[in-house]
């Protein structure tokens, strides 16, 4: 993501400057990851994915704005453009926090987390489509791969297999498509104005979206649940402090190593889904999710090195 605002990192000295902005990324992936173990328990315990997404975005919104009070230097919130793409941006998280947690619910942490990071691979296909991209046999075979992995993973390929339905695996792919369109939308956005100013509107639409799509009943309940700190938690892990740091961290993070150390993600939910959620990954899994991850990486060091980054894998 481009940079519109100073640097809190002391530029005096490299080196340490892309180590510190590397834990930044870093810091981000394993807020997302263990965001994705707390939207399991939430929508274990019977809440619904979509209210669990508006109070993570709505509390994310708070941390944004106090960005945004505290560095309101260009701004560029007078520019229709910024307005038009952030928009976009806002359809883009409200898609990706809904059906992630909604794969969540339906399978597993670890599904959802990795079949999110397969938006790279997504947005590919699209710009073969549209003819936007030109197709390689690096990127095919690349892209059958992660196929293939994905189908390791759901275990689609058994009659009456498996955890993993189809609902949850369409979600976790729509998670990482939507993921691809806030991307999309903030870095067009971003030549218009601040990172800070474009979130602040992304998040506020995220948020309207995710009220008026959830269950009303349980967005008033959440207010008073002894779940409440489990909310809030997961908004100030998931979508305050995260993307705060990763911005941050893409400042001065080259985008190969940004993809490399997202994997802390999928990584994190996992782990947190086999050790906090007692879920189970079978062998196979495992080998479909290393495929996936593993693949999905090497495609975004491969385009960013060719100077045509993909959305980071996250």
């Amino acid at each position: 993501m481009p940079n519109h605002s100073e640097s809190p990192l002391n530029p005096s000295s490299p080196g340490r400057v892309a180590g510190l902005s590397t834990l930044f990324v870093a810091l981000a992936a394993l807020c997302w990851g263990l965001s994705g173990g707390i939207g399991g328990i939430l929508t274990g315990d019977g809440w619904d994915p979509v209210v669990v997404s508006f109070y993570r975005g709505a509390i994310g919104f708070v941390f944004v704005l106090s960005w945004l009070a505290l560095r309101p230097q260009g701004s560029g919130l007078g520019n229709k453009k910024l307005w038009l793409w952030s928009l976009l941006a806002g359809l883009g998280v409200a898609g990706n926090f809904s059906f992630y947690f909604m794969s969540i619910a339906e399978g597993s942490v670890a599904v959802a987390a990795t079949l999110m990071y397969c938006a790279p691979v997504i947005v590919y296909l699209v710009s073969f489509t549209l003819k936007l991209e030109q197709p390689t046999l690096f990127k095919w075979v690349a892209i059958v791969m992660v196929l293939f992995g994905v189908v390791l993973l759901t275990g689609i390929y058994g009659v009456g297999a498996g955890e993993v339905t189809a609902i949850a695996a369409g979600a976790g792919l729509l998670s990482g498509l939507s993921y691809a369109v806030f991307i999309f939308g903030f870095k067009c956005a971003a030549p218009h104005g601040s990172p800070q100013a474009i979130l602040v509107i992304a998040f506020a639409v995220m948020a309207i979206i995710l009220f008026l799509l959830g269950d009303p009943e349980q967005t008033v309940d959440v207010l008073s649940t002894s779940s409440w700190p489990l909310f809030l938690i997961l908004g100030v892990i998931g979508a305050g402090l995260s993307f705060i740091f990763y911005i941050i961290g893409l400042n001065h993070t080259a985008p190969a190593v940004a993809s490399i150390v997202a994997m802390v993600e999928p990584v994190t939910a996992s782990l947190f889904g086999v050790v906090i959620l007692d879920q189970s990954l079978g062998l196979v899994q495992v080998l479909g999710m290393v495929l996936i991850l593993v693949t999905v990486t090497a495609l975004s060091v491969y385009s960013n090195s060719r100077g045509k980054p993909l959305p980071p894998a996250r």
